[in-house]
């Protein structure tokens, strides 16, 4: 187990907090997508550009979206995807079972990440949200499905909020550390900025909380991708 280290970042202000259309932009380019219905950056890098991305829980085409705090850096992103395939998730999955502190811990970050969603929802005015009602993202509050969204909580709430996200933050310290910018060449800067809407969360909604299947777009190899039950921040279908 990798041991956490300090993160020396903090959350953004609330008036830093406020996306600027240049921040849409950047958020764009990092993901490979437009964005829609981002309402705050609660992470940031010392430069300044984006690290996470706050998402309304109901987006504006009427979809409920549980996934609030979505890691939007490259950087960020590819070093936590490979401790998702070094197997961490599987060995924090081994703790919560048999550490109660750890799991009381991971429960208390399920609660906080639930009242986050609805202190975004009241200054975005979207109101209540009864189909994702109690269900928070990553797997909490008893497994970890996501290092994504994990470490995206962490960053966006600070350390000590959620134990595993900060743990993964500590666990990818060999590639992205709080008090370095990692920016420079992170994704494509030039030309026009993507307009190519390639998220999966149309109006049909999320498969898990209306019913509905997950539309299905072809990936370069013609092959169909598998319509998943919850937003995966790996995939930044934000």
């Amino acid at each position: 187990m990798a041991a956490p280290v300090e993160d020396n970042s903090a959350p953004a202000s609330q008036e830093s907090r406020k996306p600027s259309a240049h921040d849409l932009e950047i958020l764009s380019r990092q993901l490979g997508r437009p964005v829609r219905d981002v309402v705050e950056i609660p992470a940031r890098c010392v430069c300044g550009n984006p690290l996470v991305a706050a998402t309304a829980p109901r987006l504006s085409n009427g979809t409920p979206f549980p996934t609030t705090f979505y890691l939007t850096h490259p950087v960020i992103t590819a070093a936590v995807s490979r401790l998702e395939a070094g197997g961490l998730m599987n060995e924090m999955n081994e703790r919560l079972t048999a550490d109660e502190p750890l799991a009381a811990a991971y429960r208390s970050a399920h609660e906080a990440y639930l009242q986050a969603r609805d202190e975004i929802a009241g200054r975005a005015g979207t109101g209540d949200v009864p189909e994702i009602a109690g269900v928070s993202a990553g797997g909490m509050p008893t497994r970890v499905k996501c290092l994504h969204v994990l470490v995206g909580h962490s960053l966006a709430a600070g350390p000590g909020v959620n134990p595993l996200g900060d743990e993964a933050i500590g666990a990818i310290s060999d590639w992205w550390t709080a008090d370095r910018c990692y920016c420079d060449g992170a994704w494509d800067s030039a030309g026009e900025a993507p307009s190519k809407d390639l998220s999966r969360h149309g109006p049909q909604g999320l498969p898990d909380i209306v019913g509905r299947p997950a539309p299905v777009r072809k990936s370069k190899s013609s092959h169909a991708t598998e319509p998943s039950g919850e937003p995966s921040a790996g995939g930044l279908n934000v």
